[in-house]
């Protein structure tokens, strides 16, 4: 059979050398294709379900929460495992599915089973899906350099303008979060005082969340004039908390600053975020979307960041903390570099031992056509460029190189071996 291939290909060498270029061009075409990352993705097809009921402990986040959501979401075809964590205020399922489903799939079955768990959950507790992300989609850290704004302040300029801007980039899932302190409208209660003008505290808590409301009314027409009637009741400072009506004593309005007083503060904290020991900063996680390019996503990312700087306030700027593409680039540059050596030192070892250029041009081409055929099987069976799958590469530059070496110097020696023959005076 080989030799049957061999003879064909002799015969055939024009047809021979367009399969080759076709090859390569597909191979280019699926290298561009191909998406590149440094870590390869080895984390569980799961999907992960996030529930949040601050202020209750860890055994009632497990016998109302956790628990009813891991037995209903125990049908949901495709699962091999459902594991359920239970901590302060938070509950974690992970959804384990097995490792040929559809991500997106698994994210709809799970969404339409938890419709049906939710009547099973207290009240006011609603479950959510995690992102769309892998366990090694951390891609992009960034820190806010700045010195005019306190933790608080940074931390609104990141959740309300920085965030909100990273997270339309394609490619990217989620922008977490992290330092600093989440503002809030802190009201202190006196007990004393809540007993003597006789309101509740769930009626001071019913009366501030209904006063933070815009009401619709209706259009008033008066003089050939239109006019929209609506009552607009947004909190907009301490002030306006200050001045809500909970109750009546006597006839008289009891107001929130007659039974407590009110602050701006910050949300509780269950750890800080420190850089190289030099104090607290404020920053964001940028995570990448299942199956994206690595390398074009942190592009992107930083291109917005651009964009962004210009509407940060005067003296705030990014501080890079990891980017994934510096591992990204080192890992192709050594491949580059590993190529160029290897494609060099095939040449200069075939043309001093057979001191013949053609043998030497025809063992190189085999090193790009090869490594371009590579990317389409690596493509076809849904593998990453990443540091293995290169490094894999890398070393079988050698196989190939070592293969056409010892080919072209036993074609040399049959070659020999018949001039002998035919010629033994020669």
């Amino acid at each position: 059979m080989i030799p049957k291939v061999i003879s064909w290909s002799l015969k055939n060498r024009f047809i021979v050398l367009l399969l080759a270029a076709g090859l390569f061009v597909w191979g280019i075409l699926n290298i561009r294709k191909n998406p590149i990352d440094a870590i390869p993705d080895l984390s569980e097809n799961q999907v992960i379900v996030f529930t949040e009921w601050m202020g209750r402990g860890p055994q009632i986040m497990e016998d109302q929460v956790t628990y009813p959501l891991v037995s209903n979401l125990q049908g949901i075809p495709k699962v091999k495992n459902i594991r359920g964590t239970s901590m302060f205020g938070m509950s974690f399922v992970y959804v384990i599915f097995e490792d040929d489903v559809d991500v997106y799939w698994a994210r709809t079955r799970v969404l339409e089973r938890l419709n049906y768990a939710q009547r099973l959950l207290p009240n006011g507790v609603t479950p959510t899906l995690g992102p769309d992300g892998t366990g090694v989609g951390h891609v992009f850290w960034y820190t806010l350099d700045t010195k005019n704004l306190d933790l608080g302040e940074q931390r609104a300029l990141q959740d309300w303008y920085v965030k909100l801007a990273l997270q339309t980039v394609p490619g990217v899932a989620e922008v977490a979060s992290f330092g600093g302190f989440e503002k809030q409208y802190q009201l202190v209660v006196d007990p004393v005082k809540l007993q003597f003008y006789n309101v509740s505290l769930m009626d001071v808590m019913s009366k501030v969340k209904a006063s933070n409301n815009d009401v619709g009314g209706r259009k008033f027409e008066m003089s050939d004039m239109a006019y929209i009637i609506r009552g607009l009741g947004y909190i907009k400072n301490k002030d306006d908390i200050e001045n809500i009506a909970v109750g009546n004593y006597n006839g008289i309005p009891v107001r929130v600053k007659d039974i407590g007083t009110v602050q701006m503060g910050g949300d509780l904290r269950l750890g800080i975020f420190d850089e190289n020991g030099e104090g607290e900063v404020v920053g964001g996680i940028v995570v990448m979307r299942y199956g994206e390019n690595a390398d074009k996503v942190i592009a992107a990312v930083k291109e917005k960041m651009k964009d962004v700087q210009k509407g940060l306030p005067e003296g705030v700027t990014f501080k890079t903390a990891y980017d994934r593409s510096e591992l990204i680039e080192a890992a192709i540059g050594n491949i580059k570099t590993k190529l160029i050596e290897e494609m060099t030192v095939v040449a200069l070892i075939v043309i001093i031992f057979l001191f013949h250029w053609r043998s030497a041009l025809s063992i190189i081409i085999q090193i790009p056509i090869t490594i371009a055929v590579s990317f389409i099987l690596l493509n076809f069976f849904g593998i990453s460029s990443n540091i293995m799958s290169l490094t894999g590469i890398a070393l079988a530059i050698g196989v190939i190189v070592d293969n056409g070496i010892i080919m072209s110097e036993n074609a040399y020696r049959h070659l020999s071996e018949w001039q002998n023959q035919h010629n033994p005076k020669a």
